[in-house]
């Protein structure tokens, strides 16, 4: 592990934890213009969590100890950030993992700071956007290309917006494992491996031959890696090139066995068990996409994630611009969302204190919620709140995590009908709590919001305690209101089946 430098704990410092499928990885910077930051301590630790699956895709207590280990000492360097200036992500391995769930709920506390499980999609979202601030402000479309433990990541893009982004199932810890059994490296497991790789690129290939992009770039793990071990040799004096590649090929047969390649010019030991598989998959990306030549940049998904995390902060979320994007996309009445949003929101913040929740976390989450639960109805009327639900889990989501999606789903599935506890049965405890309180918010406001009248309702006081909840409003309002008064009484029967009392007066 690399040693810490002096630690930087004032408030203008933010830092990213990158819980990739072979090594773990923490960055912080401090901010110095609102807008960029200067590096200012690096750690790193291989952890092979790819490497430590059991025969039911479990991640095993070996390797799970030796997570928490890594991470405990990275919360001792964050111990004294803010929760709003941390991000944490788990990558591939941890999307596969059967007992995730459970691993990150203990790996959560030993860092001390909420950890994401993050898609393919938003990894490659991630890392362009890390990439792109280290190269050129320049016109033309490149392809970026990151190969990691567990995924490969292909991006193209144009100054600092993506184009396509595609995530693929192959990495240099499971094609190791996969192809190159007990370490053993032959040209005939070269041939298997690329051949797997060309399949698993096969599908996309073709639209990334046509995407007319000007130059490749290559990022972390594996291609700094490979890049190192050509300049160590003498086989390029710039980024890397097919004839390179076949080079380091022809070396790794030669040696014939993991144990004798840590002995080339270039190659760090830890890299060393999972060189085959990267530079296997590496081969089959320059043949399937015609590349010549690869340059490389320094910056990865880490850097990415703290230019992301210093938009939240500027209040420059690209989730706002996903939700905004999704409403488009399915033609949402944005005035009714707005009266939907306005009233939830008015609740919620009345509520708040008395049910313990976060004014941030559940302020974003209620108006994210108002602004996306008609957008089933693209697909039908008769059930629409399950189609909005489904589409929330199932849409790559830009900025959102799994556990994002997931809380935003049961929101989205509460909303009408019956409310019941398997709505949230998949969440975990306190995240299911979380979502039930601000359900009840947007229940309220879409009862309150049905006649979708542009006339603003006057202002209702909201009362709250654990398990109940008291509306009030204008005596003449009510009367002069009676279809709404009916709703909200049917509304308290609903609730009531949740174990919860919703009173009005």
């Amino acid at each position: 592990m690399n040693e810490p430098t002096t630690p930087v704990t004032d408030s203008d410092s933010v830092a990213a934890v990158d819980l990739g499928s072979n090594s773990f990885h923490m960055v912080v910077g401090r901010v110095v213009d609102d807008t960029h930051f200067h590096i200012v301590d690096r750690l790193r630790e291989r952890v092979a969590l790819a490497a430590g699956f059991d025969e039911h895709h479990e991640l095993t207590d070996k390797v799970q100890e030796r997570a928490l280990a890594c991470l405990e000492r990275f919360g001792q360097r964050l111990r004294e950030f803010p929760e709003g200036r941390v991000r944490a992500v788990g990558t591939s391995a941890m999307r596969q993992a059967s007992n995730a769930k459970a691993f990150l709920a203990r790996a959560q506390a030993a860092l001390g700071h909420h950890i994401e499980i993050i898609a393919g999609s938003e990894e490659a979202r991630l890392i362009y956007l890390g990439v792109s601030h280290t190269l050129a402000d320049d016109r033309g479309r490149r392809l970026v290309i990151d190969i990691g433990g567990g995924s490969t990541e292909l991006i193209v893009g144009e100054r600092f917006e993506p184009i396509r982004m595609d995530s693929l199932g192959m990495g240099c810890v499971g094609y190791s494992l996969r192809f190159f059994v007990d370490g053993k490296i032959r040209a005939e497991d070269f041939r298997k491996a690329e051949i797997a790789a060309r399949l698993k690129l096969e599908p996309i290939e073709r639209r990334y031959l046509e995407a007319n992009w000007e130059n490749c770039v290559g990022s972390s793990g594996t291609i700094t890696a490979v890049d190192a071990i050509l300049r160590a040799n003498g086989w390029s004096d710039r980024g890397i090139t097919a004839a390179g590649l076949r080079q380091l090929k022809k070396a790794l047969i030669a040696a014939g066995n993991i144990h004798k390649i840590a002995g080339l010019a270039g190659v760090q030991a830890d890299r060393a068990p999972v060189l085959p598989g990267g530079v296997a998959i590496l081969l089959a990306l320059f043949e399937g996409l015609q590349i010549e030549h690869m340059a490389i940049s320094t910056g990865s998904m880490r850097e990415g994630l703290l230019y992301d995390l210093l938009g939240r902060i500027r209040h420059e979320d690209v989730r706002d611009q996903t939700i905004r994007q999704l409403c488009q996309r399915y033609n949402v009445d944005m005035a009714q969302a707005g009266r939907v949003e306005r009233l939830a929101l008015h609740c919620f913040h009345q509520v708040r204190e008395a049910w313990g929740l976060d004014p941030e976390v559940g302020q974003q989450l209620v108006g994210w919620a108002a602004r996306l639960h008609e957008i089933g109805l693209s697909v039908a009327f008769s059930g629409y709140h399950k189609h909005s639900a489904y589409l929330v889990a199932n849409s790559d989501m830009p900025g959102f995590s799994r556990a994002d999606q997931e809380l935003l789903a049961a929101m989205l599935l509460g909303q009408r009908k019956r409310l019941t506890r398997e709505v949230f049965a998949g969440l975990p405890n306190s995240e299911a709590e979380l979502a039930k309180s601000l359900t009840i918010c947007l229940r309220v406001a879409l009862r309150l919001a049905r006649s979708r009248s542009p006339t603003p309702l006057p202002p209702f006081t909201a009362t709250a305690r654990r398990g109940a909840l008291e509306l009030g409003f204008l005596p003449d309002w009510i009367e002069a209101h009676p279809l709404t008064f009916a709703d909200l009484l049917e509304e308290g029967e609903k609730l009531r089946e949740i174990g919860f009392e919703l009173r009005v007066r």
